[in-house]
C-alpha cells in the first residue's frame, strides 16, 4: 500500500482511473500533510534568513579615479588675485589666494611636498591640503601678470580605494592673458637608458650658460614613473631645457653631486590644430562600430629626450687614515684621485718612502706595506701631501702631518687575549712563511691568464723555480720555466702586470682547449719584503673545451663611422665583456652559452671607456644605445646579429627584462586614467623623430 501511495502521489493522472474510495481518501490526507510540512519548512527557512542578516555586496569594486566637478577659480581663469593692503608702493605682489578643487568623491593628497610642483616657483611654497571632496592650494602671495600652473602628478587619490588621478594639472593667470603653450618629452639615464622618476625638469628664458647655476628655473614639472614630463604655462619665446635631481630644493644646479641633464639646442614652443581618428567599439560584441574624427591641439616639441648623468666631480678630501697592523698604513679618500699623494717620514730621514704601495683602480684606497725597519716602531709620523678641494671644487695642494699608531690590546685579560689573537692573525709579519694563492679557479677560460697572489709583497723571485706542466694522457710533461732557454724566449710569462698590485702575478700562455695544466712554484722561490720565504704552490686547472663555447658577432650600421665599442650585458644589466667596433663589426668569441643583452657606446674621444658629461665644460655624456632584444646563444653556436642602431626609438630600445625602473603598477586602479582634457595632446614622445640622430639637431 505504501508503494502504491508513493506512486500515486508522483503520478496523479495515472491513479485517477479505477482507484477505490479508500485510496482516494488516503490521498487527500497525504496531500494535506504535505502542504502542512511544506508550510513548516518555508517558515523555518524564513526565520533562518531573518536571523542571519548580512551586509549587501555593494556592487562592483570602484576602479575609477576621482573626477573634477568644479574649481574656484575655474581652470584657465584670468585676472585672479587682489592687490595687497600695503603702504609700500614698490610692493607689486597680489594678495594671497586659495584654490579649491572639488571632486565627485572623497579625496586625499599624498606626498604633496615631493609630488606637487607649482610654477613659477617662489620662496614661499604654497600649502596643499585636502578635506572631504576638496583639494586646497593656499598661496601667501601672487605675482602680477603671471600664469600659474599646479602640477599634481599622481598625488590626488580617492579616499576609499586609493585610485590615483594621474597627470592632473591646473592653471590660472593673475593677468589678462593665460599662457597655454607646453613642451614635453622624457628623461633617461645617459648610459643605462633608465627612465628617471621624480626628476625636476624646467626651462630658462635666460639663455646664458650661468643661468642654470645662479637662477631658479622659470617653469618646472616633475617626471612620472616612465620618465615623462610636460612643462605647461609657457609663453611664446625661446627657452633652454634642463633636468635636475634637486636634492636641496633650490631649483638650481648648485652641486656636482646632483644628477642633471640639458638639451643641446634651444626650443620654441608652439601649437597647431590636428584632426585625429578615434575608433568606437560595440561594448556588447567588441567589434569596431564606427570611426569618428575630432579636433585636438598638438603642442610642440613633444619629443625632447634629456640624458641625465652625474659629472662624478666631488669635493676631494681624506676620509680616513689608520695603521691596519704593524706592517701597513692605510689612507682613504672620498673620491677618485687624479694623482698619487706623496709621503715623507718625519722622524726617519733614512727612508725615501714608507714602503711598497698597493692601490685601488680609482686611487681612492691606498696601502703602504711598511719597510722592515719601520715595523717595530709603534708610532710613525708622516707628512702627507695631496690635492684637496673646497665646496666650489677649487683645488689646492695641502700637507697634513699624520700619526700612525699600532693598536694594542685593551680591556680585561680575556679581551686582551682575544685581541692579541686577532692582531696576530692580521699581522702578516708574524707568519713563518708567505703563502701563494690561486685567484683563478680550476676551470680556466682559454682567452684569460692565470692569476696568483701572495699574502705580502715579494722580492727576489727565482723564475727557474716556477714551472708549467701539461697532462698528456695520464703523464705530466714539463712545458718549461719562465726563464729563457737556449737563447730562446721563455715558454710562458709570469710577471707583475700592474705596478699598483705588487702582490699579484699573471701567468700567460697559449692554452689549448680541453687540456689540463699545473702551475708549480717551489718553496723558497721568493722571499717577502720582511725576509720570510714563500711556501710552495701547486695549482691544477683544466681549460674549457671548444664545444663549451659560443660566440656572437654584431654587424652594426647607423653610427656614421664614429668610434664605438659594444658592451655585452647579462640579465642584471652588468657588463660581461667589451669589444671595439672595427669595420662595422663587434666580435665576442669564447662566450659561455646563455642569454645576453648589448649596449653600444659612441666613443667620441676614442679612449675605449665610457665618459660622463660635465656641464661646466659644456660636454655632454657619450651616447649609449641598446640592442632592443635579448640574444640567446646556445652551446657551439656562432651567431650573427644585424644591428641598425637607430632603427628603434631611443625610449623603446632597452629590453624590459633588464629595465630596472619599471612603471608603477597600481592593482587598485587598473584603468590608470590620466586627467588630460579632450583638446590636449597627451603624446609625450614622437617615435618618428630621434633626437640622438646626428641629423636631428641640424634640422632643428
Amino acid at each position: 500500500m505504501g508503494d502504491f501511495v508513493y506512486f500515486c502521489v508522483m503520478n496523479k493522472e495515472k491513479c485517477n482511473v479505477g482507484r477505490s474510495s479508500t485510496a482516494t481518501e488516503m490521498l487527500k490526507k497525504i496531500s494535506i500533510v504535505h502542504i502542512e510540512i511544506l508550510g513548516v519548512i518555508a517558515a523555518v527557512l524564513l526565520a533562518t534568513a531573518c536571523a542571519n542578516m548580512g551586509h549587501p555586496s555593494g556592487g562592483p569594486r570602484d576602479e575609477d579615479p576621482p573626477r573634477l566637478v568644479s574649481a574656484s577659480p575655474a581652470p584657465g581663469a584670468i585676472n585672479v588675485g587682489k592687490p595687497r593692503n600695503t603702504k609700500n608702493p614698490a610692493d607689486s605682489m597680489l594678495a594671497g589666494q586659495r584654490i579649491t578643487l572639488t571632486f565627485n568623491e572623497l579625496v586625499n593628497v599624498k606626498d604633496a611636498f615631493t609630488k606637487v610642483v607649482v610654477s613659477p616657483a617662489s620662496k614661499s611654497v604654497p600649502k596643499v591640503s585636502s578635506g572631504g571632496r576638496n583639494v586646497y592650494v593656499d598661496f601667501d602671495s601672487l605675482a602680477p601678470n603671471t600664469t600659474y600652473t599646479i602640477d599634481f602628478a599622481d598625488a590626488i587619490e580617492d579616499n576609499n580605494e586609493g585610485n590615483k588621478l594621474s597627470g592632473y594639472a591646473y592653471s590660472f593667470s593673475t593677468g589678462p592673458v593665460l599662457d597655454t603653450l607646453r613642451i614635453s618629452g622624457r628623461v633617461l639615464s645617459a648610459r643605462a637608458l633608465e627612465p628617471q622618476k621624480g626628476i625636476l625638469v624646467g626651462v630658462h628664458s635666460n639663455l646664458s650658460d650661468t643661468a642654470f647655476s645662479t637662477t631658479r628655473l622659470l617653469r618646472v614639472a616633475r617626471t612620472d614613473d616612465r620618465g615623462r614630463f610636460t612643462i605647461r604655462g609657457l609663453a611664446a619665446g625661446e627657452y633652454r631645457v634642463f633636468a635636475l635631481e634637486d636634492k636641496d630644493n633650490d631649483q638650481t644646479y648648485s652641486s656636482p653631486e646632483e644628477n642633471m641633464a640639458w638639451y643641446d639646442v634651444t626650443v620654441s614652443p608652439s601649437s597647431r590644430p590636428v584632426v585625429e581618428l578615434d575608433s568606437v567599439y560595440n561594448p556588447l560584441t567588441g567589434e569596431l562600430d564606427t570611426v569618428v574624427t575630432r579636433n585636438r591641439t598638438q603642442f610642440l616639441p613633444n619629443d625632447i629626450v634629456l640624458r641625465s648623468f652625474n659629472s662624478e666631480l666631488r669635493q676631494q678630501y681624506m676620509t680616513k687614515y689608520e695603521r691596519t697592523d704593524s706592517t701597513r698604513i692605510f689612507l682613504k679618500f672620498n673620491t677618485r684621485l687624479n694623482s698619487l699623494p706623496t709621503l715623507r717620514l718625519l722622524d726617519n730621514d733614512g727612508y725615501r718612502t714608507p714602503g711598497v704601495l698597493e692601490a685601488s683602480e680609482r686611487l681612492d684606497s691606498l696601502v703602504w706595506w711598511l719597510a722592515p725597519g719601520l715595523v717595530s716602531q709603534d708610532t710613525l709620523r708622516v707628512a702627507v701631501t695631496y690635492p684637496r678641494s673646497d665646496m666650489s671644487l677649487r683645488e689646492e695642494v695641502v700637507t697634513d702631518t699624520l700619526s700612525f699608531i699600532t693598536a694594542r690590546p685593551r680591556g680585561n685579560k680575556k679581551q686582551k687575549k682575544e685581541e692579541k689573537t686577532r692582531m696576530s692573525a692580521a699581522d702578516s709579519i708574524a707568519a713563518v712563511t708567505t703563502a701563494w694563492k690561486a685567484v683563478s679557479g680550476r676551470d680556466q677560460d682559454v682567452y684569460l691568464p692565470v692569476v696568483v697572489e701572495t699574502a705580502l709583497p715579494i722580492t727576489g723571485l727565482d723564475l727557474s723555480k716556477v714551472r708549467l706542466r701539461e697532462k698528456v694522457d695520464t703523464v705530466w710533461r714539463t712545458i718549461g720555466t719562465a726563464l729563457p732557454e737556449d737563447g730562446e724566449a721563455p715558454r710562458f710569462s709570469f710577471a707583475v702586470k700592474d705596478s699598483l698590485k705588487p702582490r699579484e702575478r699573471v701567468l700567460e700562455y697559449p692554452w689549448e682547449f680541453g687540456k689540463t695544466y699545473a702551475l708549480e712554484i717551489d718553496s723558497l722561490a721568493a722571499t717577502d719584503i720582511y725576509g720570510k720565504p714563500t711556501w710552495k704552490l701547486l695549482h691544477e686547472f683544466t681549460v674549457r673545451k671548444s664545444d663549451d663555447y659560443c660566440s656572437v658577432n654584431f654587424e652594426i650600421s647607423g653610427t656614421g663611422g664614429v668610434p664605438a665599442f659594444v658592451e655585452l650585458l647579462n640579465g642584471s644589466d652588468a657588463v660581461v665583456r667589451t669589444a671595439q667596433v672595427k669595420d662595422g663589426e663587434a666580435y665576442f668569441p669564447f662566450l659561455m652559452p646563455g642569454k645576453y643583452y648589448a649596449r653600444i657606446i659612441l666613443d667620441e674621444n676614442g679612449n675605449g671607456v665610457y665618459d660622463t658629461g660635465d656641464y661646466r665644460e659644456g660636454r655632454q655624456p657619450e651616447l649609449a644605445y641598446y640592442y632592443p632584444r635579448m640574444i640567446n646563444i646556445k652551446k657551439m653556436w656562432d651567431q650573427q646579429v644585424k644591428w641598425n642602431v637607430f632603427e628603434t626609438p631611443v625610449d623603446m630600445m632597452k629590453p624590459e627584462a633588464v629595465l630596472k625602473n619599471k612603471p608603477t603598477v597600481d592593482s587598485r586602479n587598473r584603468k590608470q586614467q590620466t586627467a588630460t582634457p579632450d583638446d590636449e595632446d597627451d603624446e609625450t614622445f614622437d617615435p618618428n623623430r630621434n633626437p640622438f640622430d646626428p641629423n636631428y639637431r641640424r634640422r632643428n
